[in-house]
């Protein structure tokens, strides 16, 4: 295309998006608020079913092909295919629970196995001990399963918490976002240059400050991750480097029958130099291995549809 269309079209692009963000926006909050008017076991059924057929037609498809193939040079393209298909079927569920954020967290410790969320034996007294010990945490987590649901326990039980969260690039999904969050989450700090300031503060005040670590980050630090160079953000490395606190990661995997299965693991130790101090690409890595370990078990839950590997 001559360079004078190419400039022509961009300008064009530019001038419309106020627009079009506008009619993505409004049309993504009509639906969000639609979807709570429905039973959320048949509409997550529903979606997922919809982004099953929906998916492979998208470019995010290939990248999750590619991902899985990088990941798994062992799988066949059929098996490769079949993971990929319940990626989507996850996200589709996942899009339908998030309208329900606030009725889904159920689990009554006086009534474990009643309502759709199962505690992992550990979890409960890993939990007590981190609402008793008189000072906050740092507690990671992955796009694995439903990764909104971990950031809903502690508030649930009375424990402070604070989350760290990227902004929806559209206002109006911000906003509607941020309103399905605040009914039953802490203390959300969005992703700007003051977050590791106050997630500091957080944690010197006693929060347990959570945050999802497992995507790329150009401006990260060098991992390995499924045996390939990545980038990693090691921002909680560097948050537990220059505050003494506990290091803890927590999973909500996918059961059948519109149940989840939650996990908190035992302290992770961090990483130290020769002098004592946390070394941050070492504990950046055990953090992410860890990751890697959850993926490996339930590789259709994870998010391969971005590119993790650049």
């Amino acid at each position: 295309m001559p360079r004078p269309l190419r400039r022509a079209g961009s300008r064009l692009e530019r001038t419309l998006k106020p627009v079009t963000d506008a009619v993505l926006g409004t049309a993504a909050v009509l639906a969000l608020r639609a979807l709570r008017w429905f039973d959320p076991d048949k509409t997550a059924h529903l979606l997922a079913r919809c982004a099953r057929v929906i998916g492979p037609y998208l470019p995010e498809h290939k990248v999750g092909r590619a991902n899985l193939r990088a990941a798994f040079p062992d799988k066949s393209p059929e098996e490769i295919e079949s993971i990929l298909l319940a990626v989507w079927e996850n996200l589709g569920r996942f899009a339908a629970e998030f309208a329900h954020l606030d009725r889904i967290w159920d689990f009554d410790p006086n009534r474990p196995g009643t309502g759709r969320i199962e505690i992992a034996p550990n979890a409960q007294p890993l939990f007590e001990k981190l609402m008793n010990d008189g000072k906050g945490a740092l507690v990671f987590a992955a796009h694995l399963g439903n990764w909104e649901l971990p950031a809903l326990a502690a508030p649930a039980y009375g424990l402070d918490s604070a989350v760290l969260f990227r902004r929806p690039n559209i206002a109006a999904v911000d906003r509607a976002v941020q309103d399905i969050r605040s009914l039953n989450m802490g203390e959300t700090i969005p992703t700007a240059l003051d977050a590791p300031v106050r997630l500091a503060d957080a944690l010197q005040n006693g929060a347990h400050v959570g945050m999802l670590v497992d995507q790329h980050y150009s401006k990260g630090v060098d991992i390995t991750f499924f045996g390939r160079p990545a980038k990693a953000n090691p921002l909680l490395a560097r948050l537990a480097r220059q505050i003494d606190c506990p290091i803890h990661g927590v999973r909500i995997v996918r059961l059948p029958n519109q149940r989840f299965y939650a996990e908190l693991t035992e302290e992770i130790e961090p990483v130290r130099d020769s002098s004592g101090a946390i070394d941050i690409q070492g504990t950046t890595q055990k953090i992410n291995t860890v990751i890697e370990g959850w993926i490996r078990e339930h590789p259709s839950q994870w998010l391969w549809l971005h590119r993790r590997w650049r």
